[in-house]
Order: C-alpha cells, then sequence, then structure tokens
C-alpha cells in the first residue's frame, strides 16, 4: 500500500474524479485499489482556505520502485494494514456472557462476542431506538420526562440524541478501524472512514442503531428491552448471577460469570446498587456549564470567510480552550453545527441539556457546550458518590430557573457579562425545547463557573473575533459531559478489582470520553472476557 499525502486543493477546485488525478499527479497509471485516507479543511488563513486529502493505493507493479521514482515527493511505502481477528467463543461454556446498557460500548461488545458465537444477552432499561424516539419527542413537545426512556437511557445511549461524532483522541488502530466499518456496514455514510472530523448525525444514528441490533440477533444475540439491572449475585468474589427487573415488573436471575457493565454516565440509581455491592469506585473529575449558541452563518464566516460554505467545506465548526488564573479550563465540547439544545433530562425535578446535530447540518443555528473544569475537591464530600449529588444541585438550580416544567434558563452573553437581566432576545433564538425562559446564570452555576466564564469570555473573543456578541446565549445547565466516576479495574483483565467476572466499560464507569472511545473500550472488554483463561478461549489476538 502507498500513501500519497498532502494533495491540496481550493474548496471550488476538487475534481470530480479524485483517482485520475492522482495518477496524472504521481504517473502512476497502473493503480488497481485507490481510497481515500483522510480528508480535512485547513482554515488557518481565510484567504488561502484549502482543502487536503491523502490517498491509499495500491499498484500492479513494483511498489518500492513507484515511490522512489514518483515525481511528487509527499508519498511513501505504507507497513501491511493490520487486521482486526476473529475471536471465538469455547462452546463448553454454557453461561452466556450479559452486557447490561446498549450505548456504544454494549452494542460493540455485543457485536463482537455475537460474532464469535457467544449468544450475548444485552439488558437495557430503556426501549428500541424508534420506540425511544417517541419518547424523547414528545418530551420535547409537552415537557412530560419518561425517566426510563429519554436522551440518556435507551439503544444506543445517550450518543444517539448528539451529532454522532467520532472525532477521539485514542489511537487510530485496528480497534478503531473496527468501529468504523461496523458503523458503515450498519448504514453511517462512508466518509466517516476519513474526514479528520466524521459525524453520523443523529438522524442517521436511529438506523444505524437499529441496524446493529438486527445483525447481533441474526448472530444469536439477545435483545431484553426494559429491563433493569437491579443486583449483583456475587459468591466469594465472583459474579454468578445478574438480576433484573422486567418490564412487568417481576424481577428474575440469570446465571452468567461474565458482565459487560456499560450503563452510561447517568444511570445514577446503578452506581448506588454497585456501590452498595462493594464495587470499588472513586471520584473522577468533569466538566460543567452551558450550552452556547450563535447564528451558524456567524461561525461560518468567522471561521470561513464566508456565510454559507460549499459541500466541499461543510458548516463550520470551532474548538476552543483557554486557561484562567484560577487554575482552570475553559473549553468548547461536543460542538454542533447547524442543530439544536436538547433536553436531556432523565430525572424529575432536574434539567440537563445537549447538543444534536442532524447529518445535513442545516440549522439556523450553531451550539457548544462551553465547559469549565470541576475537580474532586469542588464536591464538598469525600464519598465516591459526591460528583452525582454536585451534579444533580445544579441540574436543580435550573430546573426551578426556568420556571419548572423542563423550560430552560437561557441569558444572553452580553446580558451575562454586564450582569444584567435579559428582556429579549436578538438574533439567536433558543432553538431549545420544550422552551427557553429568561433567567440570571448566577442563579444556576457555582462560583467559580461564573468567574471562569467572565475571565474566559474575554480570552475567547481573541479566538474568535465577536465569539461573546452577535446576541449568542447560554442555555443551562450542560452537567453529563463524563461520568463523576471511575469504577477501578484490573489493567490486565479490565476486570472489577472488587468482582471478578465484572468489566466495568465504557463512560459510565469512567473509562471513555466519547462514541468512538467507549465503542472501543467496548471491543477490549469483549476481547478479555473471550481471552480469559478459565474458558480456554481463542489466542492473543493483538
Amino acid at each position: 500500500m502507498i500513501r500519497v499525502s498532502n494533495v491540496k486543493f481550493k474548496p471550488k477546485a476538487v475534481p470530480d474524479d479524485l483517482q485520475a488525478y492522482v495518477a496524472e499527479l504521481t504517473g502512476f497509471g497502473n493503480i488497481v485499489f485507490f481510497r481515500i485516507a483522510k480528508k480535512s479543511v485547513d482554515a488557518r488563513k481565510k484567504e488561502n482556505l484549502c482543502v487536503l486529502y491523502s490517498f491509499d493505493l495500491t499498484l500492479d507493479g513494483d511498489e518500492d520502485e513507484a515511490v522512489a521514482t514518483c515525481p511528487y515527493r509527499d508519498i511513501c511505502k505504507l507497513p501491511d494494514e493490520e487486521k482486526f481477528p476473529a475471536p471465538f467463543w469455547n462452546p463448553k461454556n454454557t453461561l452466556r456472557p450479559v452486557i447490561v446498557g446498549t450505548g456504544p460500548a454494549g452494542m460493540l461488545a455485543g457485536l463482537l462476542l455475537a460474532q464469535a458465537g457467544a449468544n450475548p444477552i444485552l439488558i437495557e432499561r430503556g426501549k428500541t431506538v424508534s420506540e425511544r424516539r417517541e419518547d424523547v419527542n414528545r418530551f420535547w413537545k409537552t415537557g412530560v420526562l419518561n425517566e426510563d426512556s429519554n436522551v440518556q437511557f435507551g439503544e444506543g445511549g445517550a450518543g444517539t440524541f448528539s451529532d454522532g461524532k467520532l472525532t477521539t483522541g485514542i489511537k487510530k488502530d485496528t480497534f478503531a478501524r473496527k468501529v468504523l466499518e461496523e458503523f458503515v456496514a450498519a448504514g453511517a455514510p462512508v466518509e466517516i472512514m476519513y474526514l479528520a472530523k466524521p459525524h453520523i448525525g443523529t438522524d442517521r444514528l436511529f438506523h444505524m442503531v437499529g441496524n446493529i441490533r438486527r445483525k447481533i440477533m441474526s448472530l444469536g444475540g439477545e435483545y431484553r428491552f426494559e429491563t433493569q439491572l437491579t443486583d449483583l449475585i456475587i459468591k466469594d468474589g465472583r459474579l454468578i448471577a445478574v438480576q433484573v427487573k422486567n418490564s412487568d415488573g417481576s424481577f428474575e436471575e440469570i446465571p452468567t460469570n461474565s458482565v459487560i457493565l456499560s450503563i452510561g454516565h447517568s444511570a445514577r440509581d446503578t452506581f448506588e446498587m454497585l456501590y452498595a455491592r462493594g464495587v470499588q469506585m472513586i471520584q473522577k473529575p468533569f466538566a460543567i456549564g452551558t450550552r452556547i449558541e450563535h447564528r451558524q452563518a456567524f461561525i461560518n464566516k468567522s471561521q470561513y470567510g464566508m456565510v454559507k460554505p460549499n459541500a466541499v467545506l461543510g458548516q463550520a465548526d470551532y474548538k476552543l480552550a483557554v486557561h484562567l488564573s484560577n487554575g482552570r479550563g475553559l473549553y468548547t465540547f461536543c460542538m454542533c453545527p447547524g442543530g439544536t439544545v436538547v433536553a436531556a433530562a432523565s430525572e424529575a425535578g432536574r434539567l440537563v441539556t445537549n447538543g444534536m446535530s442532524e447529518y445535513a447540518r442545516d440549522k439556523d443555528n450553531a451550539n457548544s457546550a462551553l465547559l469549565v473544569d470541576v475537580k474532586p475537591e469542588d464536591f464538598g464530600s469525600n464519598h465516591p458518590l459526591a460528583g452525582v449529588e454536585f451534579q444533580r444541585k445544579i441540574e436543580e438550580n435550573a430546573f426551578k430557573a426556568g420556571g419548572g416544567s423542563f423550560r430552560a434558563p437561557v441569558q444572553r452573553v452580553v446580558d451575562f457579562l454586564h450582569d444584567r437581566e435579559t428582556v429579549k432576545f436578538g438574533e439567536v433564538v433558543p432553538s431549545y425545547r420544550p422552551g427557553g425562559q429568561m433567567a440570571d446564570m448566577r442563579a444556576v452555576l457555582p462560583d467559580f463557573v461564573i468567574e471562569s466564564y467572565k475571565e474566559g469570555f474575554k480570552l475567547l473573543d481573541r479566538k474568535i473575533r465577536l465569539f461573546s456578541e452577535h446576541d449568542a446565549l447560554l442555555t443551562a445547565a450542560e452537567t453529563r459531559t463524563s461520568s463523576p466516576v471511575r469504577m477501578i479495574r484490573d489493567p490486565a483483565t479490565l476486570q472489577s478489582v472488587s468482582v471478578q467476572g465484572l468489566y466495568p466499560c465504557g463512560e459510565g464507569a469512567g473509562y471513555a470520553g466519547g462514541i468512538m472511545s467507549a465503542a472501543v473500550d467496548g471491543l477490549r472488554c469483549a476481547i478479555k472476557i473471550l481471552q480469559s483463561e478459565d474458558k480456554g478461549l481463542s489466542p492473543d489476538p493483538l
């Protein structure tokens, strides 16, 4: 395989036939395989905006000689591509593995175990993605919350109602490629394989999640929806069964010696049960804040120098971070171009926001979480679950400030900076449903967040001119950025140090920070089950 890197085009000059262009550029007339390896936008200089591509190809002939004599110099020979192995399940093991939660971690773990022939059982407290979508839309329309079927709980996890962003800081290895390949096979757009900032879009995520479920079931996996984990059955430090509550209210014990615990960052009642059962966990830092909302046209102009970018560029995004004098960081996270701010609550009387974009990213506003670091010393207690109570307090403040019925508190940034009440909205109209209520962020957020915002906006304005102006809005509260706990696991086996056979996994366990990292962690936990010595399973696939 040959990599041709840093091929640069003006946005309106990308050729329709890229393979033909590369053949002419390199002089290779014998290309037998061709793919886009990477595509990104270089917007550092708006007057010289360009799109960068890298390509992978194979030749019918001597590739070493072709690279050595190629007139295009940014070219190299790639090492052989590592393949993700096909692990297998020992048919002598009659106990089926159980997966709790069907977010990215649970789905990919379930898929790999099903592909290995393990016939996993997937437990989900929420509903199927289509039923869940109906409950979420009803909540956004009426403010009536289903505490087990919402933006946090249900098939696909919290990421289903987001932008489906797949950007990640983890290593781009065979595990990450396995995730992307399975997503594409399930209906995700093929460009996620090469875009520098890939996304799926909420509308396409619904179909992809359902397709993965159908694939798992076709391979012998079993789904149990509206079924909640209520207890662990442990004997001599080893897991022997789980207790679940079924949709009809009955309780059932499922014998198993392998459980992947991919419960997500909002399963607070499950955190409490696990703590009571002696599962070792510690406090973990996270971040809180609001959603900041601008007109998408303003972001396009500030980033690209144009209000309406073309299809090659797509809608502009941003990623900002500043260090503050109080030692904290202020940064943007989960930026949703052409998206909406959504109601993401999972508990009565507690209001939570998130951001969402569809694949087209064609809504009027752009939004992003605007977050301040929270440290365990801010929690006010040494209890492992003190971070949960810290989140709950802010969510309760937001619910009250919004006037109840899950209307969100909203304030213009310029009013926030001048400590004055917002009396009307300008160009930027809140996209949050079931609706916004003008309010003072000081009634919602801790003092250190308020102080961080006031200093931080001056620094952010240096990165994007007028970022704090143009009628920008703050909508509170963004609290579910990551899990407030980490469940301690053995780094070699990925099992809980407290309970043998229990595999804390993904965001809820404190080992991931997004769709990709959670999905990869699910694969790694599934691999560890398949490698487990007491089952005599497959050789090391790594």
